[in-house]
């Protein structure tokens, strides 16, 4: 069996977090959804993952690379935790837990951003709702899968031995 280059698992990370930028910025405009903090805040991270990603495409055989790689890696696994927490969030008690009333560090970040680029980074939302159900998950769940696959191929991809 033929052994799926470096290159490609880097360029899969990007090409994921790229598709899954451009998706949300499509749910928004055409289902009219309001993308909550956290929402933005994942948002954001895929962003990351997707350039840390593609720069890994382009120097996976030196240490910047391998820099990139585990930039992404660790990138991922911080978007799986924020996605995380909105899925816990939106498993409590109503009105139990909000995002905007005490605001934490990824929620100010958002709103400032939201401030200076509203285009990209406006959050009217509400992080507890789940206004859009894909087979029954809401999309907090699936961006913790979509993170998990990233940080797993990322990971796969640094700890292989050739760099093809």
């Amino acid at each position: 069996m033929k052994r799926i280059p470096t290159s490609l698992l880097w360029l899969a990370i990007a090409l994921t977090g790229m598709a899954l930028v451009a998706g949300s910025f499509i749910m928004v405009a055409w289902l009219k959804l309001q993308p909550c903090p956290l929402c933005i805040a994942q948002r954001t991270l895929f962003m990351l993952v997707g350039m840390a990603a593609l720069v890994a495409f382009f120097t996976h055989r030196n240490p910047a690379g391998r820099i990139a790689g585990g930039l992404a890696v660790l990138t991922a696994l911080s978007g799986a935790a924020v996605a995380g927490y909105q899925v816990w969030m939106q498993h409590q008690p109503a009105n139990m837990f909000t995002c905007g009333a005490d605001t934490n560090f990824v929620e100010d970040i958002v709103y400032w951003l939201g401030q200076h680029v509203p285009v990209l980074f406006d959050a009217p939302g509400v992080c507890q709702d789940t206004a859009l159900l894909i087979f029954g998950y809401s999309l907090a769940i699936w961006a913790v899968v979509a993170f998990v696959a990233c940080a797993v191929l990322g990971l796969w991809a640094l700890l292989r031995r050739d760099n093809e």
